[in-house]
């Protein structure tokens, strides 16, 4: 039984990590770039902090903390991203570390880090409390985890939602958005923990393009919804296609035929006892 549900969790990660590979993650993540830099600023980094961006994709996080004067490490899943976070550091005349890992088991030794730093990233491993136990054994004492993580009701986890009702997560895989509810964050981090600051927080997506455009660029380049068409036969394609343009035209605040909309995270911080 227990080798069963060995290779079934490796399957799942093999899986999660090609999603992830798929695509190419930097053509979503530099619409939110700026809002991301807004995220490291509220928290006040020194220079000479010890800082980790867990499942950092590429450098939205670490590269604003690396030009707060923070020393900085960034480990991610993907190759791919990793990659891209280096080129991106060195364009930027920045230095940094960046490192291929896992949030449910992050290569650095205990207390190695003052703050510990994840924005709609270590949200997608699929063990929640191996991920929480991760992030606070890599904080020193007296550090703080920040987290920003997808809101369930908000934009990001109706339009997970959708796609779910078309091609359902595989099995073992808790919902990501749950990082998003206040409870079950404080649930997660418990032990360890001695004080927990949560906000509702927006990411303001403006893309220059119309919302059927926008389904297509996540298609294109977001692994998540490539990979969830691409289960699909050409009939299911056409009505998740209809499903997400619905969604994304019903939320579009422009009328110039571009796309405008916002988008709720829970921003989280973590005090290490």
């Amino acid at each position: 039984m227990e080798s069963g549900a060995t290779s079934e969790l490796a399957a799942l990660k093999t899986k999660l990590r090609a999603t992830w590979i798929a695509g190419d993650f930097g053509e979503i993540a530099r619409f939110y770039a700026n809002q991301a830099e807004d995220f490291i600023k509220r928290l006040d980094l020194k220079p000479g902090m010890n800082v980790l961006d867990v499942a950092c994709g590429t450098g939205n996080l670490a590269l604003p903390a690396a030009r707060a004067g923070a020393t900085v490490t960034g480990v991610d899943i993907a190759p791919n991203l990793v990659e891209q976070a280096r080129n991106n550091a060195k364009a930027a005349g920045l230095s940094g570390k960046f490192d291929e890992g896992d949030a449910e088991a992050l290569p650095y030794d205990d207390a190695a880090f003052d703050a510990v730093v994840t924005m709609f990233g270590a949200m997608f491993a699929p063990r929640p409390d191996l991920v929480a136990a991760e992030l606070k054994r890599v904080c020193r004492p007296g550090g703080f985890i920040a987290m920003a993580n997808w809101t369930p009701s908000g934009f990001i986890g109706k339009m997970f939602k959708t796609t779910a009702s078309h091609v359902p997560p595989p099995p073992g895989m808790t919902s990501p958005v749950l990082w998003g509810v206040e409870e079950t964050v404080r649930e997660r981090f418990g032990e360890g923990i001695s004080k927990v600051e949560t906000k509702l927080q927006k990411i303001h997506w403006e893309f220059p393009f119309s919302p059927a455009e926008v389904v297509e660029h996540f298609r294109v380049y977001y692994g998540p919804t490539q990979k969830a068409f691409g289960a699909l036969d050409e009939n299911g394609q056409a009505a998740l296609r209809k499903d997400l343009e619905q969604l994304w035209t019903e939320n579009n605040q422009a009328t110039d035929g571009t796309t405008s909309l916002d988008a709720d995270y829970l921003e989280v911080i973590a005090r290490r006892a």
